[in-house]
């Protein structure tokens, strides 16, 4: 089970990273990392299709990954994304407790706009 968890929170890291920097590479590179990390072909299939080496196929995804990381590294795009997420989730759970509990809407608001500040500082 842990094992699992590990590969799929890879997978989320690897196709968010793509979702966000994917763009930046090139059309080739975009091919077989999307065949690779998000269609799970194998790298022998890859290669035969592109003619190339299994070793070049796993080059070129390692390559990826790396360039991925270092827009990450500096642009943290996919860890603000995930902290503004965070946030607004709390802010929709703070939200079902004022309704469950009818807690006192000032306090709600107050602390909804606490959750709303921090979101725009990290923009």
């Amino acid at each position: 089970m842990i094992a699992e968890v590990k590969i799929m929170n890879k997978f989320l890291e690897q196709a968010l990273l793509y979702d966000f920097y994917g763009e930046l590479l090139t059309e080739h590179q975009k091919d077989v990392y999307e065949q690779v990390v998000l269609e799970d072909y194998s790298l022998s299939e890859i290669a035969q299709m592109k003619g190339i080496s299994r070793q070049g196929v796993h080059d070129l995804v390692k390559r990826c990954q790396k360039i991925l990381e270092g827009y990450e590294a500096k642009l943290h795009l996919v860890e603000k994304f995930l902290s503004v997420k965070e946030k607004i989730s709390l802010i929709d759970k703070t939200l079902a407790e004022w309704e469950e509990d009818g807690k006192d809407p000032e306090e709600i608001v107050k602390k909804v706009r606490r959750i709303a500040d921090n979101i725009i500082e990290e923009l």
